[in-house]
């Protein structure tokens, strides 16, 4: 999806314009992906623009540094009034923003620990991951060739740079054999996530996801839908689910920061229930794409105003 400019960036403590948010050559995170980042969005309310779940991202951007021994030159706090300052600066009432810390230019090898830390947090306007028809027509998925990352080669509960091509690699291959998403398995064989999102699948009103051990990135919309799946009156099960209770579901959806809900129409060319966003996934998606907007009064504490 192209991204649309905006007036600035802030890159280690500093508003910069756009055009001069610009790293060397020779930045480490360049050369072996050394860093880490969060997907964050942004959206309008009643009481202006507000962060959805901004100080749970901020947690797991540190959390995602601390496993790759990256101190951040900053507090969480400081960091979250970075968020809300260049939100503030380009004048946005909804958008995307992307925090990076990532290992800067100084030194080059494997080593990344005498590299030093940058900070960036990049803003931009952005619509919906997976089209504006997906979150009611779904999307078909193909199930990936290519294997999550398991705990013991790179962990998968941290959003590290260099990790996410392996989430390319299945997108791609998703993409090329004409399905709109893919869906990757862990090497036991059971399924951890999409290429940037989480999966539910629903069969006799229960909701069930992938637990933590089975590769899955702990994803905060996924926490979001969860406590609403529950509030609902919803059990939600976090099992081990393989391909077969794909096929068999009732219904499906993907949960992401980018993606949002959206439903999972087909998987492997085999309908998933009725082929149509089902009344599970539609109760949960409306509910969702509410509380962001501070229009549920339960979940307002999740919103953090920029002003």
């Amino acid at each position: 999806m192209p991204i649309q400019a905006v007036e600035k960036f802030w890159m280690d403590g500093q508003l910069v314009d756009w055009a001069d948010a610009k790293v060397h050559v020779l930045t480490h995170a360049l050369h072996y992906g050394s860093g880490v980042f969060e997907g964050v969005r942004i959206y309008p309310t009643d009481r202006g623009p507000a962060v959805f779940r901004l100080h749970d991202h901020v947690r797991r951007l540190f959390r995602s540094a601390h496993v790759y021994q990256m101190d951040i030159p900053y507090t969480q706090e400081e960091t979250a009034d970075a968020i809300r300052d260049v939100v503030r600066a380009n004048g946005l009432d909804s958008c995307y923003v992307r925090p990076l810390v990532f290992r800067g230019f100084g030194e080059m090898g494997l080593n990344p620990l005498p590299v030093p830390v940058s900070v960036c947090i990049a803003v931009w306007p952005w619509g919906a991951y997976l089209g504006e028809e997906a979150f009611e027509a779904g999307v078909r998925v193909k199930i990936s060739s290519w294997k999550r990352n398991d705990h013991n080669m790179l962990p998968p509960g941290a959003k590290a740079t260099g990790q996410y091509i392996n989430s390319s690699l299945a997108k791609v291959e998703a993409l090329n054999a004409g399905y709109d998403e893919a869906i990757m398995l862990n090497v036991a064989g059971y399924i951890a996530d999409g290429s940037g999102q989480n999966v539910f699948v629903v069969k006799d009103g229960v909701l069930s996801t992938p637990p933590g051990s089975a590769g899955c990135l702990d994803g905060i919309t996924r926490d979001s839908v969860i406590a609403i799946a529950r509030d609902a009156g919803y059990q939600v099960a976090e099992r081990n689910l393989s391909r077969f209770d794909l096929y068999t579901a009732d219904e499906a959806f993907f949960t992401g920061t980018a993606a949002e809900v959206v439903p999972i129409r087909e998987a492997d060319d085999r309908p998933i229930g009725s082929r149509e966003r089902g009344p599970v996934t539609k109760e949960i998606q409306a509910t969702f794409l509410a509380a962001p907007r501070g229009e549920v009064d339960a979940y307002r504490s999740w919103l953090s105003l920029v002003d």
